[in-house]
């Protein structure tokens, strides 16, 4: 029963078994041929029974496993490892075909390899899930023919495991690693003069190339015969909240992801560089009623219970409530905070009607609104317009393209900061102007 399971006969048997039964048919006609295809039958099965034998003889001619990681990073690819071992004493032709998780739909996974004999091989392969969630790997199956290559045995592993997809870890700790080794001018993250007086003095250095001369620090310089400067670092512990709207505004997709999941991530980002700046990082999230709501911290575990909120959150289709997310900051928040709110307009009358919330909490707070560009306008206001109904479309098109940038006006004129970006230049932009906000120590 078990061989006959994992016994499969590939396109060359067919082939031959075809050519076989041609001959038999034109030897009714043509005696000829008849001895012909006796001899091709005989061919035939003779090295069916050779490749039988040289696939079954031994129980384990095949071992492997599959390699990720316990979880899964939202909108990256993510590396999936493979390694395969051939117990047999001869090369194997395989096919690889791995169970993926439903979400992917890949109908199309298959990996041919030769893998020479008692030895082993290793591949990857990468999957970009664009939603988080459960997703579940089922088992590792291995196709094995010989040179003869008329059937196949298939080795069916069991690998099946479930893995998480998390908010973008991954994106995460290469901001991290940027913001460590200072190379975020590398992502487009802007070098920004620092201004004011926002700065605690910490230790007096020496002077190296490229330092401020402004800091020389004269009676040190002359006790030390060396130059010496003061070294000032940002003033901490500053409340640094992401404010996450759930609503079906936040559902526009973008390359496969909802807004809301650029948001997710970008939010997972800017916790973490504020508190690698030495901030307290907190989370909300709200639509008809305000759901999370994460106080600021610097602690140990921060980042893990902020990456925990983040994966849970979904919508429910409803309207965002602005008076609701009003009231819980007002009695919440009671520290002046840099509040991050990731929303969506797409209308100035969308704007108008939260407003008055939106001054409220700039009263107490500072306040950005962080919303998106709707980027399938660019390519109709770029569209050369030929008839009429394409000179509507882009006149359209160009009307609510203006009504984004009035809306990052009206917000400007009540002290109200403002972020109009793409949902690719999401984190970038944000970061940017948390560290801008920072060096003119408005927070």
């Amino acid at each position: 029963m078990n061989l006959i399971r994992s016994l499969y006969f590939n396109n060359r048997f067919f082939l031959a078994g075809a050519i076989v039964v041609i001959l038999f048919v034109i030897s009714f006609s043509f005696p000829f041929f008849f001895g012909i295809a006796k001899l091709f039958l005989t061919l035939l099965v003779g090295l069916l029974i050779t490749d039988l034998i040289l696939l079954y003889r031994v129980k384990k001619g095949i071992g492997g496993n599959r390699r990720c990681p316990d979880k899964l990073s939202n909108g990256d690819e993510n590396e999936i490892k493979i390694k395969i071992h051939n117990y047999y004493n001869f090369s194997v032709h395989t096919r690889i075909i791995d169970e993926v998780p439903a979400q992917f739909q890949l109908r199309n996974f298959d990996i041919r390899v030769t893998i020479p004999k008692t030895s082993s091989y290793a591949l990857s392969y990468v999957l970009k899930p664009v939603k988080r969630g459960t997703y579940i790997f089922g088992a590792l199956n291995i196709f094995v023919a010989t040179s003869i290559g008329l059937i196949s045995r298939r080795f069916r592993l069991s690998q099946k495991k479930s893995v998480p997809v998390y908010p973008s870890y991954l994106q995460m700790r290469k901001y991290e690693l940027l913001a460590i080794s200072d190379r975020l001018k590398e992502f487009g993250i802007k070098k920004i003069r620092r201004i004011g007086v926002n700065q605690e003095f910490e230790q007096i250095k020496e002077y190296v190339p490229g330092d401020d001369f402004r800091v020389i620090n004269w009676k040190a310089t002359a006790r030390r015969g060396a130059l010496m400067i003061n070294n000032y670092q940002d003033e901490r512990s500053q409340q640094v909240y992401a404010i996450i709207d759930k609503s079906r505004n936040m559902k526009m997709p973008f390359e496969g992801m909802t807004l809301l999941d650029y948001a997710v991530n970008a939010s997972l980002v800017i916790a973490n560089i504020a508190i690698r700046k030495e901030d307290k990082a907190g989370l909300i999230t709200f639509q008809h009623k305000v759901q999370t709501l994460l106080p600021a911290s610097r602690r140990n575990r921060q980042m893990f219970f902020i990456m925990e909120a983040l994966y849970n959150q979904k919508t429910a289709y409803k309207e965002a409530d602005f008076a609701a997310l009003y009231a819980s900051v007002k009695r919440k928040i009671t520290q002046r905070s840099l509040l991050l709110l990731f929303t969506n307009f797409e209308s100035l009358s969308s704007l108008e009607s939260q407003l008055p919330y939106l001054r409220k909490i700039a009263r107490d707070h500072l306040l950005v609104v962080i919303f998106f560009k709707n980027t399938e306008l660019f390519s109709l206001i770029a569209k050369k317009a030929t008839h009429l109904e394409a000179v509507y479309q882009k006149t359209i098109a160009e009307k609510f393209a203006f009504e984004k940038k009035t809306i990052v006006e009206t917000l400007g004129k009540y002290g109200i900061q403002a972020i109009l970006t793409t949902p690719r230049q999401l984190s970038v932009d944000t970061i940017n102007k948390y560290l801008e906000l920072k060096a003119r120590g408005l927070i």
